[in-house]
């Protein structure tokens, strides 16, 4: 073998933190009693994690499509929202604030493998996501980040490393496009929300980024 042996692969001992039946049956009733619920039995949902060992606050809406690995490595704060195919791969802890969005099939990856090693060794990192932040569809956040409060990150960016608070990031890896202010909300307050509008405050965001508005004015 070159790069990797499987062969030679091996668990820690203890890795998901509970015995092997105790996990079957999460899977279970994830399957059987989560994913089918209608999705306005959002109380029901918080109940069946909580009785794995999630600590799920007050109000917080889970859609019955996403995914929750391993409950007692889940703490997530009040009022915050998981949505439709969010993965949250806990296979470490993973901590979501209060007041916080995770969109449609985000995907929060606390485990990854030791490339180096012959034996492709699994470990994991933590991952933590303040309060009033917001995941757009389609991130991906990978082991060992940590997102700063009210930080916003863009539809489909990845986030290798951890992002400040109170920012606007985006792209593959993600990066600071701007500051998220409380006078943005006040500028908001002044516009009439009209196609034209929201065409032209989009048009700018992309300018902040790449420095043109030729890629947006093609979108």
């Amino acid at each position: 073998m070159k790069f990797q042996n499987l062969k030679d692969f091996k668990l820690p001992v203890n890795f998901r933190g509970k015995p092997a039946w105790y996990v079957q049956t999460w899977w279970l009733v994830q399957t059987l009693l989560f994913k089918p619920s209608p999705q306005f039995m959002y109380g029901w949902r918080r109940f069946l994690l909580r009785c794995f060992g999630a600590k799920i606050g007050h109000k917080v809406m889970i859609r019955p499509t996403a995914h929750i690995q391993f409950p007692w490595r889940l703490k997530v704060g009040d009022y915050s929202w998981i949505g439709d195919e969010v993965v949250l791969y806990n296979l470490g802890l993973i901590i979501i604030g209060e007041h916080t969005v995770v969109s449609q099939r985000s995907y929060l990856c606390t485990g990854s493998h030791h490339h180096l090693f012959e034996d492709f060794s699994i470990y994991t990192k933590p991952i933590i996501i303040e309060d009033e932040c917001w995941l757009a569809a389609d991130v991906f956040v990978a082991p060992g980040v940590h997102i700063g409060e009210g930080t916003i990150v863009g539809s489909r960016s990845s986030v290798f490393k951890s992002l400040p608070m109170a920012k606007v990031c985006f792209g593959s890896p993600a990066k600071v496009i701007k500051d998220r202010t409380p006078e943005d909300m006040d500028i908001l307050k002044n516009i009439t929300l009209t196609p034209a509008t929201i065409e032209k405050e989009s048009v700018e965001l992309w300018a902040d980024y790449f420095g043109s508005t030729s890629m947006s004015s093609d979108l």
